[in-house]
């Protein structure tokens, strides 16, 4: 193939919106070619919901281009192209993909990876809210030093309290006392999780990530009956009693139609922060071991951090995940790897075109 701009232009235009799976040409996505001899610098544009793997879109941009034309010095640039979400179902919620964190049983570290997972895709350049739904044990407020009480704007909306005056947080956790415990039956608890979707202004997200309540509940079954669910993350630690649990909440979630994003093994070894070595207190890969007897997607494991510890306890997640390289580091492996599944899907089964109106 010449490599010409009018050939470049026509062999990207089928290449794969990461985000829909349409080809990027009819999504409008390529901004620039330009041949200068051996010299082909391109623009594509990647949503901020992609943004987390522009990085690797790149990369398969350019071997795509030389693998036409070797030889050539290739340059893909990925600004963000803009594309608000659509309105979701009757409840209003305008989010691209809701993901919700869960596991089998408490105290395997599920609200601190969901509030990790949330911080860290914004770091990447997505856009994006964090629903905490454990109502009675919400953690997410503690973790990342948030308090107050939602205010309501004059369209009744509920007004969620804003990390850094940018991402938004919803929780049980604003509306309680310290000290005081939510007694409620299945009616009240699925008001409440409605009311958090529906009523609350989350503006326009990438993605809402939601806080599941531990075990096999009915939070699961009101989320699936009220919004469509991009996939469930779950979490567990490397104990085989931990994951004979994950393995009830994956059949939880199948149950209730909810696609399974991957496993989290969390408390995978021990980091010493005297020496830099791991030891596996817990065990280690038993988590990968199960997603594949399962068919699941292994996301990534995640070792005992004192400093994520340490920043948990004193309401500073996010400081730690902002600042620290090798804190962070876990948990953009295992961000990458969720958004480039929710990619695959999306190549697998793009979205059918709409039929003529007639």
């Amino acid at each position: 193939m010449t490599a010409t701009p009018d050939a470049i232009s026509e062999l990207l235009a089928a290449y794969p919106d990461p985000e829909t799976g349409r080809p990027m040409g009819s999504m409008g996505q390529i901004q620039n070619v330009e041949v200068n001899g051996d010299d082909v610098s391109v623009r594509i544009g990647v949503t901020s919901h992609c943004q987390p793997i522009a990085d690797e879109v790149a990369d398969a941009i350019r071997d795509k281009i030389l693998s036409v034309a070797p030889g050539k010095n290739v340059t893909v640039e990925t600004p963000v192209h803009e594309r608000p979400p659509a309105r979701i179902g009757q409840i209003g919620l305008r989010a691209k993909s809701v993901i919700l964190v869960g596991s089998g049983k408490g105290g395997v570290g599920k609200s601190t990876v969901a509030a990790s997972v949330a911080l860290t895709l914004q770091r990447l350049g997505a856009k994006v809210g964090l629903m905490d739904a454990d109502v009675y044990g919400p953690s997410v407020p503690h973790l990342l030093g948030l308090e107050g009480r939602p205010a309501v704007s004059e369209q009744k909306k509920i007004e969620p309290i804003r990390l850094n005056n940018a991402m938004p947080v919803m929780s049980m956790g604003f509306l309680l006392e310290p000290d005081q415990a939510v007694i409620w039956r299945g009616p009240m608890l699925h008001g409440s999780i409605q009311q958090f979707l529906k009523d609350t202004d989350w503006g326009e997200l990438d993605y809402l990530v939601i806080d599941m309540p531990p075990g096999t509940g009915d939070v699961a079954l009101t989320l699936s009956q009220n919004v469509p669910i991009a996939g469930a993350v779950v979490v567990c630690t490397p104990q085989e009693v931990a994951l004979l649990d994950a393995i009830k909440a994956i059949s939880m979630f199948k149950k209730v139609n909810i696609p399974i994003a991957g496993m989290v093994e969390n408390m995978s070894g021990f980091l010493c922060p005297d020496c830099g070595k791991t030891y596996d207190i817990f065990g280690s890969g038993g988590a990968r071991e199960k997603a594949e007897e399962l068919g699941v997607a292994f996301l990534g494991g995640l070792p005992i951090d004192m400093t994520l510890r340490v920043a948990g306890d004193e309401g500073k997640l996010a400081n730690v995940l902002d600042e620290d390289d090798r804190a962070r580091a876990p948990f953009e492996k295992i961000v990458r790897a969720l958004v480039r599944n929710l990619a695959a899907k999306a190549s697998a089964a793009p979205p059918k075109a709409a039929l003529p109106t007639l």
